[in-house]
């Protein structure tokens, strides 16, 4: 079977796999408030407009989103982090509670918990504002019982955990929770915990953590990838530069290295094009999804070239609007003290996952982490492990005042993909997806278990069982649905190019029973069966296809030119077959009926062919002249008068006389 096909039957595996795993998740924790207001008139003092508060929202932000995304997907999360003795910090405490986080948190008096507050209207971000100093270091007293609530911490899940030792998440995003003593704690003891995430506003302060995964934004991988092109020693710092804002890296624009804001960005050679000019392909806004949010506002003008930057101008925590900015050079693709450059003649389509590839192994080398993602927000990830091949997933594009900390979500999921041992496609492909369905609505994103599991096809009681299963798998699946009084329906075919008169014949069969199982013939089988330019889609986008459709339980694979020892695992109560012969001419026909079922053909369903929408793509492919042989219309029917083309189950046109298949 092929891998992708078996990656994706070990998702759904996963996500309960990881149910109960034990995750220590430490680092700044604040509260998200969303504010939602009707206008309907400015006000008379300036062109400003009048708000009336209809409903108000707290969650969650932070290292706490992260410990409910934790909590949400199955895992048992604690979190350990300095709050101000305040009213929001009530309301984190309360936020944790309902979200079952074991709250762990150290009330710091005279310390405000940092709260964003946006206010929307007519669904959109009109302000936001934001408290809480990140200048407001923790004493020596704060520090200790930071400290001790850690160490606690940690002995209470290993406790829980039966001696296993804890996951740990640290989320460092400059807001003065992990001060250079509790770093140093962390550091020393990185053995106490099996698998450890990293996701920090300046990456170089935690190298010698060696954590199992980092998850940078692109932005904060370019500061990494400057900052070590422009340090001279290689040694592990505790502390934050001196020329760092205090809210971390993300702060500065790409193109500037740390300590340097200001200084003028890489400017191009005499005679190259565009240069100064944002990077090809690094789009402008994006969603606050997984990752940071994306950079230039649309209709903004770039800074010509030679021209400084200017300082950071972003709120707490936040990136700049320059941040995702690449300096176009003639030194190639390199990274130096200045940013990451790209050639011109390189440069042009380019983009900000290409960059990200191509810095893998440095990214890994300066973390000393076995895993790097770099999160490009609408642009999905890049991954990349000890193997050194690159992965990319993709996410799906929302409005950008619509929702934030879908990277928690990303986070949380990567991170117990890891910890539960499954490999590092499966691990990206769980957090890509839970970051994905989280950004369908307004608010604080979190991704629940059973939100996953629906997305990846689990139903109902067989939630342990994805669409797509192996067949191994039937056995146990068709038993249990027998034994809750369920027919179950059994047809197979290649479905290459999926069209309506395969769904029209799918839904027909689904109608003959309770269950509807397909299995398709992977790329080998057809091959041989339909000859070498076939399949058009390999087997991971036909079954993909099938298992979308509703009328269908269940989609299995087979290597095999024939599906008899499927149907022997099956025992089908009635075995489906496409066709307008006589069931006795069925090849297992005779198989089905020893095994106690029945056999159905189904018939054709007129003028729909796999053949003919191949036929079709190809005779616009090659200009051949319209009504030659083989001709189809713009609906994938037959052109050839007299000769409408019929489809079988496999997907292929009905063999007439004179006229192969």
């Amino acid at each position: 079977m092929a891998g992708a096909a078996a990656e994706e039957r070990r998702l759904a595996t996963v996500v309960e796999s990881w149910l109960g795993r034990p995750v220590l998740v430490i680092g700044d924790a604040m509260l998200d408030e969303w504010r939602f207001a009707e206008s309907d008139r400015l006000c008379r003092e300036a062109p400003a407009p009048v708000l009336t508060l209809r409903r108000r929202i707290s969650a969650a932000g932070g290292a706490a989103n992260t410990a409910v995304n934790v909590a949400a997907l199955g895992g048992r999360a604690v979190l350990v982090a300095p709050v101000g003795a305040d009213v929001a910090g009530d309301e984190l405490h309360d936020c944790l509670d309902r979200a079952g986080v074991w709250d762990r948190t150290v009330a710091q008096p005279g310390r405000h918990t940092p709260v964003k507050r946006r206010m929307l209207a007519g669904n959109q971000i009109l302000l936001r504002e934001d408290s809480g100093d990140p200048d407001d270091a923790l004493d020596g007293d704060g520090v200790q019982r930071l400290l001790t609530a850690l160490e606690c911490a940690t002995e209470e899940l290993r406790a829980a955990a039966g001696g296993e030792a804890p996951t740990l998440v640290v989320c460092d995003y400059g807001l003065g929770a992990l001060p250079a003593p509790v770093r140093a704690w962390l550091v020393a003891a990185r053995d106490r915990y099996a698998t450890i995430a990293l996701d920090a506003h300046d990456l170089a302060d935690w190298r010698g953590l060696a954590p199992t995964v980092v998850t940078p934004s692109f932005a904060e991988a370019t500061r990494l990838l400057a900052r070590a092109a422009s340090r001279t020693d290689s040694h592990l710092h505790l502390d934050h530069p001196a020329a760092d804002p205090a809210d971390g890296p993300s702060e500065l624009s790409v193109g500037t290295a740390p300590g340097a804001a200001g200084s003028p960005a890489a400017a191009a050679p005499a005679g190259v094009p565009g240069a100064g000019a944002p990077g090809a392909g690094a789009p402008g806004a994006g969603a606050p999804g997984a990752g940071a949010p994306g950079a230039g506002a649309p209709g903004a003008t770039p800074p010509p070239a030679g021209v400084p930057l200017g300082p950071p101008t972003g709120g707490t925590g936040e990136p700049t609007p320059g941040e995702d900015r690449v300096a176009m050079t003639g030194d190639g693709l390199s990274v130096t003290g200045t940013g990451v450059t790209v050639s011109a003649l390189a440069g042009a389509g380019v983009d900000r996952a290409v960059l990200a590839e191509a810095r893998l192994a440095e990214l890994r080398a300066h973390t000393g982490a076995d895993v790097v993602a770099v999160t490009l927000d609408t642009e999905g990830a890049v991954v990349g492990g000890a193997d050194g091949a690159p992965r990319r997933s993709h996410s799906t594009p929302v409005p950008a005042s619509h929702a934030v900390g879908a990277g928690d979500a990303y986070l949380a999921a990567m991170t117990l993909a890891l910890a539960a041992a499954a490999p590092l496609p499966t691990a990206a492909q769980l957090a890509q997806l839970a970051a994905t369905i989280t950004v369908s609505d307004t608010g604080t994103c979190v991704c629940r278990r059973e939100d996953l599991l629906h997305a990846l096809g689990a139903r109902g009681d067989d939630a342990g069982h994805p669409v797509l299963v192996a067949p191994d798998e039937l056995a146990t699946i068709v038993e249990t649905q027998r034994g809750a009084g369920r027919s179950v329906v059994f047809t197979n075919g290649c479905f290459d190019v999926l069209h309506p008169g395969h769904v029209r014949y799918l839904e027909q069969a689904r109608a003959l029973g309770d269950l509807l199982v397909v299995a398709v013939n992977s790329d080998g089988s057809v091959r041989r069966l339909k000859g070498p330019d076939r399949p058009v889609n390999p087997v991971e986008d036909r079954v993909a296809l099938l298992a979308a459709l509703a009328c269908v339980d269940h989609v299995v694979i087979f290597e095999e030119d024939s599906p008899a020892g499927l149907i022997e695992v099956v025992r089908p109560d009635v075995y489906v077959k496409g066709g307008d012969y006589p069931p006795e001419m069925v090849p297992e026909a005779p198989l089905v009926r020893r095994l106690g079922g029945q056999v159905r053909t189904l018939g054709y369903v007129p003028d729909r062919s796999t053949s003919a929408i191949i036929d079709r793509i190809r005779a616009h492919g090659h200009g051949t002249v319209p009504g030659g042989p083989d001709q189809v219309d713009a609906h994938g029917r037959s052109a050839v008068p007299g000769e409408p083309e019929q489809v079988d189950a496999y997907g292929s046109t009905a063999s007439t006389p004179g006229r192969p298949a």
